[in-house]
């Protein structure tokens, strides 16, 4: 299950991570920074968190996704599309991406048995660590800082995932349903414009 979950975010999270590069018109050695800090980014810092060896790092299967999707986002000249931020499919991959680490990283979290604290906040930087360093490294206000539901979306995963886990019933089906309603809730907020106004 958590490979499934780590496997559908890094795909996501490499669409994501090169419209970013692409919007910023970055070169190729940018691309491939700003697109492995998005898919990988966040994985890595979960993993040091808990103590352990980055995935990434012992495993070549991450990498060879990333490449595999960079080159296919190459083949078909995504790069010099339009803005395809508004797109619905970018849109979705990235709420995918988002809610897939926000799952990995409160499982792993509860593996290791931390708190209530401690599964929402790795839930959290497993699912937007990267996109915050990539955002830093090219100049930018990280993204979830701007957008206030997003990173929103990720506690709200964090916190379902605790309460199931502690109700004995995080069972696959129950994990799928989160995950649906992570994407959906995602998207809904998107396109609603819903956001946390400071007053």
């Amino acid at each position: 299950m958590f490979e499934v979950a780590e496997f559908i975010g890094i795909i996501a999270f490499t669409i994501s991570g090169f419209s970013t590069a692409a919007k910023n018109h970055l070169d190729l050695l940018g691309v491939l920074v700003a697109v492995f800090l998005t898919a990988l980014g966040g994985g890595i810092l979960r993993d040091i968190t808990i103590g352990s060896t980055p995935y990434t790092f012992t495993h070549t299967a991450p990498a060879l996704v990333v490449f595999i999707v960079l080159i296919l986002l190459i083949i078909f000249k995504v790069h010099r599309r339009k803005s395809i931020e508004n797109k619905p499919y970018f849109i979705v991959s990235d709420s995918i991406g988002l809610v897939a680490f926000s799952i990995t990283g409160a499982m792993i979290a509860l593996e290791h048995k931390f708190n209530f604290a401690g599964v929402i906040m790795l839930s959290f930087i497993a699912a937007v660590g990267g996109g915050i360093v990539r955002d830093i490294i090219i100049n930018e206000v990280p993204f979830i800082f701007k957008t206030g539901f997003y990173g929103t979306v990720s506690l709200v995963v964090g916190i379902l995932v605790y309460i199931l886990y502690n109700l004995d019933i995080l069972l696959p089906i129950n994990i799928a349903i989160i995950f649906i309603f992570g994407v959906t809730l995602r998207v809904v907020a998107y396109y609603k414009k819903w956001n946390i106004p400071l007053k």
